[in-house]
């Protein structure tokens, strides 16, 4: 149960960050086109991600034993260096927003806006080139969950399923609960809130690894 929290909450901790990613999901999902293909391709990049990062490294610390000991010590100096930054920015006075396109209505009277809808193939090409063609999602990803899960042991298998249950989450809920969270996420304010969270979880991860 332990790794399992561990794995949701670091695999939340990374994924919940402004981004080009997120802005496209939470800008389908104000406009509600194609939102469940949208939330599908990139729950399941993420699943696919964290698996190959779980496996692979974990048949590197079978064959190299002192790896395990790297990756804790590593790990546990990015989730701290990654906590840091994420501190500052939430005590930054002129914090992020995330800049999305707003409801699809008409800013007079409140009138549906004439919009020509993407198609699918439109859609899904982008959220796979978003998702694939970012170079921070095989670090953060493959790389870093993989190290972290590798600390865990026999236990890393409920450490990936944590983080790829996050990663479900979050795209669930940032697509298909978009017309209820857009407003809130455009203000800075929000974001402060939520890299401060992060700052903590990923501070306590890092403890975690340095104790285990």
């Amino acid at each position: 149960m332990t790794s399992l929290l561990s794995g949701l909450g670091a695999g939340l901790a990374l994924i919940v960050a402004i981004g080009a990613q997120n802005a496209f999901v939470l800008r389908q999902g104000l406009h509600r086109e194609h939102v469940g293909l949208v939330v599908a391709i990139c729950a399941l990049s993420d699943v696919v991600l964290v698996a190959v990062g779980v496996v692979g490294l974990g048949r590197l610390v079978e064959s190299v034993p002192w790896f395990v000991d790297a990756a804790r010590w590593g790990g546990a100096a990015f989730l701290a260096g990654y906590a840091v930054l994420a501190l500052r920015r939430a005590a930054t006075a002129s914090g992020e927003s995330l800049e999305v396109e707003g409801d699809p209505r008409a800013e007079s009277g409140g009138r549906l806006a004439v919009r020509t809808r993407p198609s699918t193939a439109r859609v899904g090409l982008t959220a796979l080139a978003l998702t694939w063609l970012n170079p921070h999602v095989y670090l953060d990803t493959v790389v870093l969950l993989g190290s972290v899960a590798a600390s865990h042991g026999d236990a890393r298998g409920w450490f990936a399923l944590g983080a790829m249950t996050g990663s479900v989450v979050w795209f669930a809920a940032l697509g298909f609960g978009a017309r209820h969270l857009g407003r809130w996420l455009r203000e800075p304010r929000a974001w402060r809130l939520l890299d401060g969270a992060i700052g903590c979880v990923m501070l306590v991860l890092a403890a975690g690894l340095v104790l285990r």
